[in-house]
């Protein structure tokens, strides 16, 4: 069902040939003030006209490019009923276009008194909270060198813009942490050699540190806390913050464009930086809080499914406009190429908190022209009832698949029982994924870590988290890490184990590319990157979040391994499907069978898993055998500490084997080609990639199994 859009088009400030004219949605205000403000903190306060649906405006003629503003909104102050207006409060613009300015924690930011009365606080809060900044209309970046790729070709890159360049030795120090450093060209050739085709960036939209953070001394540095939906983050740019981080940030995607790399963009509309009832008043609170946010049923607390205190009410149509007015911006005036929902099954919950997936925000997304064109990436869960919602986003969406993460990491620390599940997971976890004819495997976001947990170097090194950094006595992140230290916690000398760990690290890496889906790495875990064992960096905005650029050999040598398997991922179809794979007969043009499958399981006898083998709860070796007209693969998963000797496929599925690529080291496999049917030993704790020759038609197969005979 299509849902119609609501007309949002007079919001925000819009820059005319005479002036600009402002507007608001304000639905239950008795009043509504525009504030200019100059350079000095004075104020012009112009009174706007009520019109349709709650939204006010007012047109100052004049006024233009860079001036700041804000809004004070009057009405009822009755907390109990979920009404907070509150006229001291300097309001910021959901739909402003740019942020000047920071807030001051210890200011006048909460519209009450610290005390149980909910006395309302009359102290103005000019100059304690940002303001929005006028931005005229300029071209958008140029769309993406050779046309957005298919997810079957795209490789996932999520990395901090402040972190990835901060301590970079290439990028002019100047310029460290900002959008401009991302697109300095050392940069992106940096993405280009190491296979990246898609940069996904976490949170852009400016955002705000929680109170409780800033009082201890830290700062947000992740950014998921959303404090304006259509602003480039103020704090990473470098001209100044009176526009300028609206064409710094289209430079950035231009430079990556032309270089063929995606934008991708993590985005917060769940919950924003206003937190929980008694949180800071910035926006929407003192807009409107009752149709802002979810509200408990008695109107007065948050309704809080994502654990940050409050949650964006989605069954509002203005707020769903919103949402889908603010995608729309960033993809047709910044110039992005999709993005990934943060806790997305919030925005699914109805006016009953319930989840739907016929939800008018997804029917109006997966409707739009605009949207329904770009990559959209669900993290498709929240903390809410029935909120783990894996599998369930349907056509047009991926997800990330925690599943796959979970098992991946359990299977190279020697914790599960058998392969079965890692099958399912090679295969694109179809169980998850295959539900509906018209979602590809790519559906599947495969990912072993991500911003929030342990680095790939950590998840090898560090048993439990060490967070007292983070001041909250290692209470913070999560204790289910599925981590194993390889016997030391922490960093070490023992060259065995610092060896083993990065063989480890590839491992983990080759099992996310060789996996049928999408798959996505963190920045600098090519690299060994670590937090010291810190989970929950979200306010570490410090050399232990930062990228280090200065390379140990060991870890340079596992980036240039990871390299060799990405190119090979590039250059042969076979290695990223498209098409889920059922062990269906490969035919030749002529639609005559050529005796191999198109998915086939081997076990290390050099035959086909049979039953026995998927209930061997001991077995740990898996070869996964994908094949198309042309050509055919086996990669061996072994995850045991011992050799294991293998047989072979042998006709037809092989008339030769060679190997392209291996997690070992570089003694372990000489560079031979193998007879179908040989015997090869795989080191323990190894993944193996040996391409198969194979005939391409009916006729070639008899000559070929022909010459063998003879």
């Amino acid at each position: 069902m299509f849902v119609e859009a609501m007309d949002t088009s007079r919001l925000g400030a819009h820059v005319l040939a005479d002036g600009t004219r402002f507007g608001l949605w304000a639905p239950s205000a008795s009043r509504v003030d525009l504030v200019l403000v100059d350079s000095r903190n004075g104020q012009h306060n112009i009174a706007m006209q009520r019109g349709d649906n709650g939204v006010w405006s007012a047109f100052v003629s004049g006024v233009g490019n860079g001036q700041l503003y804000g809004y004070r909104v009057h009405g009822a102050w009755e907390p109990e009923q979920g009404l907070r207006f509150n006229p001291a409060r300097l309001l910021l613009d959901p739909y402003a276009r740019a942020v000047s300015g920071g807030v001051d924690y210890r200011g006048p930011i909460h519209d009450h008194l610290g005390d149980h009365a909910w006395t309302q606080n009359t102290t103005d809060s000019l100059g304690a909270v940002p303001l929005g900044v006028v931005v005229a209309d300029t071209p958008p970046p140029p769309p993406v060198s050779g046309g957005r790729r298919p997810m079957s070709e795209t490789v996932i890159y999520e990395m901090h813009v402040r972190g990835f360049t901060k301590m970079h030795p290439l990028v002019p120090e100047h310029l460290r942490g900002s959008y401009a450093a991302l697109a300095y060209p050392d940069v992106i050739q940096y993405l280009l050699e190491t296979g990246i085709t898609a940069v996904e960036l976490l949170p852009v939209h400016h955002f705000a540190s929680e109170p409780f953070v800033a009082h201890k001394g830290l700062r947000n540095y992740w950014g998921y806390n959303t404090l304006a939906y259509f602003a480039p983050h103020a704090y990473y740019a470098t001209r100044g913050t009176i526009g300028s981080q609206v064409d710094e940030f289209k430079a950035m995607v231009g430079a990556l464009h032309e270089a063929g790399i995606e934008v991708l963009l993590d985005v917060v509309y769940n919950h924003t930086a206003e937190g929980g009832h008694a949180g800071p008043t910035l926006s929407m609170r003192g807009i409107d809080q009752r149709a802002y946010y979810r509200l408990t049923g008695d109107l007065r607390d948050d309704y809080d499914v994502t654990g940050c205190g409050n949650s964006l009410d989605t069954s509002t149509p203005m707020v769903r406009q919103l949402i889908v007015d603010s995608l729309r911006y960033w993809v047709e005036h910044m110039g992005v190429d999709g993005f990934r929902f943060d806790l997305a099954t919030e925005l699914l919950r109805n006016a009953d908190h319930h989840v739907d997936h016929n939800h008018p925000l997804k029917q109006q997304i997966d409707a739009d022209p605009v949207l329904s064109r770009v990559k959209l990436i669900a993290e498709p869960w929240d903390v809410g009832p029935y909120g783990y919602q894996v599998g369930s986003f349907g056509p047009g969406w991926s997800e990330w698949n925690d599943r796959f993460r979970d098992h991946t990491r359990d299977y190279w620390r020697d914790c599960v029982h058998g392969v079965q599940e890692l099958a399912t997971r090679l295969s694109g976890s179809p169980d998850l994924f295959n539900h509906d004819s018209e979602r590809a495997p790519q559906a599947s976001v495969n990912y072993i870590t991500a911003h929030d947990g342990f680095t790939m170097r950590d998840l090898v090194s560090y048993d439990v988290k060490h967070n007292l950094a983070n001041g909250e006595s290692n209470r913070d992140g999560t204790d289910n890490n599925r981590s194993w230290n390889h016997g030391f916690e922490g960093e070490t000398d023992d060259e065995a184990i610092n060896d083993l760990r990065a063989r480890q690290v590839l491992n983990l890496h080759a099992t996310q590319i060789l996996a049928v889906g999408t798959p996505m790495l963190v920045a600098g875990d090519e690299f060994g990157r670590t937090q010291r064992g810190n989970n929950n960096a979200y306010c570490q905005d410090s050399p232990l979040s930062w990228v280090n650029w200065d390379l140990e050999p060991r870890w340079s040598a596992v980036r240039d391994r990871l390299i060799q398997l990405l190119r090979l991922r590039a250059a042969h179809p076979t290695l990223r499907t498209n098409v889920y794979l059922h062990h269906n007969e490969v035919l030749d043009k002529d639609r005559r069978p050529l005796g191999r499958g198109d998915l086939a399981w081997f076990n290390h006898a050099g035959a086909e898993m049979g039953d026995q083998d998927w209930h061997d709860g001991t077995r740990r070796l898996l070869g996964m055998y994908t094949a198309n007209v042309d050509e055919a693969f086996i990669a061996y998963f072994h995850s045991a500490p011992e050799p294991v000797e293998v047989t072979l496929p042998a006709m037809p599925w092989a008339y030769g084997l060679r190997i392209v690529w291996h997690s070992g080291a570089p003694e372990d496999f000489p560079e031979t080609d193998l007879p179908p049917g040989g015997v090869i030993e795989i080191p323990g704790r190894t993944v193996l990639l040996l391409r198969c020759t194979v005939p391409s038609s009916y006729d070639d197969m008899h000559a070929m199994t022909l010459s063998f005979t003879l």
